[in-house]
């Protein structure tokens, strides 16, 4: 007698947008009222902010589309208010609509750029003081004791005013960004040290290290193959924030003259700029970038708050 074996078909497996939507962090992502307008913001503003040549009726990093004789034009909503100006414009008449999307691009790029610096310095220092200990351990913690015993915006003007006198006079303004991102570098990546450090401590006393270590496995394996996943949880969340912090620094460093040059202005620029004429009745000048900036941190932060309850064991 003949057996006749049903072959069926494997189940599909689900693809990882199905898996995502499954997932805790996706059904706490939508449960958080807060995380969901963030999320929105935030997206408008880069959205925005990346595609300001296409929307923006103005250059404002181009001196031949100024247009001076347009100056200090109320918003359009405003009795002497003008198209396309529709926030109004500058005592140079640049379109501030224009300087707002040109400098919000500039200062989100720093804030990544400076994030991604500072969690590479950061992620390799903890890793190898936490894995190797001993001196190597002692030294780098108390180089990061130092620089967190000095405020982190004393060390970004300190990096960024002796990097910039260091550049050529013509170099200055190119290399402005550069020198942002290194100062918000150089303040910001202790705490992803010592974060990566103490759960390094922790990882390499476990089973699974001490077993690839008996199989003679090289240590950067060992610290980049086993270890570093099991320490990024408290890391993105970090950077989350620190996003936030690192544009803040750079509009603060910015304001105080030592950040973007007028000729390209971030937010930080623009804010300064227009403070000038804070009480000489064009208001809008240094309003609207605030708001900007403004947005932009909060959005994050609340982006930030949510992945910080839904990484934590504790509270689901």
């Amino acid at each position: 007698m003949t057996d006749y074996v049903q072959q069926t078909t494997p189940p599909r497996r689900p693809s990882r947008l199905a898996r995502w939507r499954q997932s805790d962090l996706w059904w706490s992502f939508t449960h958080k009222p807060s995380a969901i307008i963030g999320a929105v913001i935030l997206t408008f503003l880069i959205v925005t902010a990346f595609s300001a040549p296409l929307i923006a009726p103005q250059n404002p990093f181009d001196p031949a589309q100024l247009e001076l004789w347009n100056s200090e034009l109320p918003p359009i909503w405003e009795a002497d208010g003008q198209w396309p100006y529709v926030l109004g414009t500058d005592t140079q008449g640049r379109d501030m609509l224009s300087a707002i999307l040109y400098g919000s691009r500039i200062s989100i790029l720093i804030g990544v750029a400076s994030v991604v610096l500072s969690l590479a310095v950061g992620l390799s220092l903890g890793l190898v003081a936490g894995y190797f200990g001993r001196f190597i351990d002692n030294l780098l913690m108390r180089i990061g004791d130092v620089l967190l015993s000095i405020p982190t915006i004393l060390i970004a003007i300190l990096v960024s005013a002796v990097a910039r006198q260091m550049l050529p006079p013509e170099l200055r303004d190119v290399g402005s960004a550069a020198v942002l991102v290194l100062a918000i570098t150089l303040s910001a990546w202790v705490q992803y040290a010592r974060t990566v450090r103490a759960q390094t401590i922790v990882e390499r006393g476990k089973e699974y290290v001490q077993a690839a270590r008996l199989l003679k496995t090289p240590a950067r394996r060992i610290m980049l193959k086993h270890i570093l996943p099991n320490t990024l949880t408290p890391i993105l969340v970090a950077a989350t924030l620190n996003f936030g912090m690192a544009i803040l620094t750079e509009a603060t460093l910015s304001f105080l003259g030592i950040g973007m040059p007028p000729s390209q202005p971030s937010l930080g620029t623009l804010i300064r700029l227009g403070n000038q004429f804070l009480f000489s009745g064009i208001w809008w000048v240094v309003l609207f970038p605030v708001v900007q900036l403004c947005l932009l941190v909060v959005s994050v932060n609340l982006l930030g708050d949510w992945l910080r309850d839904a990484l934590n064991p504790k509270l689901r």
